[in-house]
C-alpha cells in the first residue's frame, strides 16, 4: 500500500515518479489508517510494504501517524532517503511502530558518478560523505538498511564492482540490492541516451528489466559491465557474506543497546 506517491529528487533514471505523478501526493492519515485495519481483519499480524517514492519527506506527517500503527502491532518496510538518519527522535518512532527495514537508494558507492543524477538539485552527491555514518546511525535503531546500488552510470569504471562489495562490508549493510542502469521508456535517462545513439534496442521494452543490459556504457565496455555485475552478484550474495552481514548487524545492535542503557544510567 502507499502513503504518498512522488520524491523530491526527480532523478533521471527513475520511472515511478515519472509515469504516475509529477508532484508529491499524501494519503490522508484517516485513509491510510482504514487500509492498514482492512488489512488486519484479513491477516491479524499483517508485514506490510509502504510502497511510497520517498516515505519520510514530510516528517511531520509520520509523527502524527507512527503511534497509530504502534497501536496496531503490524510489522513494515518501506523505501526513503538518508535524510531520515538525521532525525533520531523519528527513526525511534519508527522502530517502536514494527519498522523492520528501510530501503534505500544509495546508487554509487563513489561520489562523482552522483553528479548529475538529479534534474533538481545534487542532493545525494552532497551528502555522500554522510553516507556511512547515517547507514550506521539508521541500523543502531534496530532498523536495517537494503542499499541499493546501480551499475553503469557514467563515471563509473570496471573497478565500481569491488568498491560497491568493499562499500558493502565497509558500512556493514544488512541487505544489498544491485541493478543495471535500465533506460525506461519516458524517463530523462531514456531520451539522454537515445540522443546520444547510446541505447541498444530502443523500442524493445523486454530488456527493461534492471538485469539486462540495453544501453551503451561510458567508461567501461559492455561485457565488462555483464561480467563485472554477475560476478559482483555471486560475491555478495554468497551463503558467507549473507550470514556475516547478518551476524555483523546483530552484534552492532547488541552494543547500540548497552551503550545506550549506559547513557541512560549516566544521565
Amino acid at each position: 500500500m502507499q502513503t504518498s506517491r512522488g520524491c523530491p529528487h526527480d532523478c533521471e533514471f527513475c520511472a515511478g515518479s515519472n509515469l504516475i505523478t509529477i508532484c508529491y501526493k499524501q494519503k490522508p492519515i484517516e485513509k491510510v489508517l482504514a487500509e492498514i485495519d482492512r488489512i488486519c481483519e484479513i491477516w491479524p499480524h499483517p508485514f506490510i510494504e509502504f510502497a511510497d517514492d520517498n516515505s519520510f519527506v514530510d516528517k511531520a506527517y509520520w509523527k502524527e501517524l507512527l503511534p497509530e500503527l504502534r497501536k496496531r502491532k503490524i510489522k513494515w518496510f518501506t523505501e526513503t532517503d538518508l535524510s531520515v538518519a538525521a532525525d533520531h527522535e523519528l527513526l525511534s518512532m519508527m522502530r517502536d511502530s514494527g519498522c523492520a527495514q528501510v530501503l534505500i537508494g544509495l546508487e554509487s558507492p563513489t561520489a562523482e558518478p552522483l553528479h548529475g543524477l538529479e534534474q533538481n538539485t545534487n542532493w545525494k552527491q552532497d551528502s555522500f560523505a554522510e553516507y556511512m555514518e547515517a547507514i550506521q546511525t539508521i541500523q543502531s535503531h534496530g532498523i536495517t538498511v537494503n542499499g541499493c546500488f546501480i551499475t553503469g552510470l557514467d563515471g563509473q569504471t570496471a573497478e565500481v564492482f569491488d568498491q560497491i562489495y568493499d562499500f558493502v562490508r565497509d558500512a556493514e549493510l544488512y541487505e544489498v540490492q544491485i541493478t543495471i542502469l535500465t533506460p525506461f521508456p519516458g524517463t530523462a535517462l531514456y531520451e539522454r541516451l537515445k540522443k546520444a545513439n547510446r541505447l541498444i534496442e530502443p523500442t524493445n521494452w523486454k530488456m527493461c528489466t534492471l538485469f539486462d543490459l540495453n544501453f551503451r556504457p561510458q567508461d567501461m565496455t559492455g561485457e565488462e559491465l555483464r561480467e563485472g555485475f554477475h560476478g559482483l552478484a555471486m560475491k555478495l550474495y554468497s551463503d558467507e557474506f549473507t550470514q556475516w552481514r547478518r551476524d555483523t548487524f546483530k552484534q552492532n545492535l547488541r552494543k547500540s543497546s548497552t551503550d545506550r542503557k549506559k547513557e541512560r544510567l549516566c544521565a
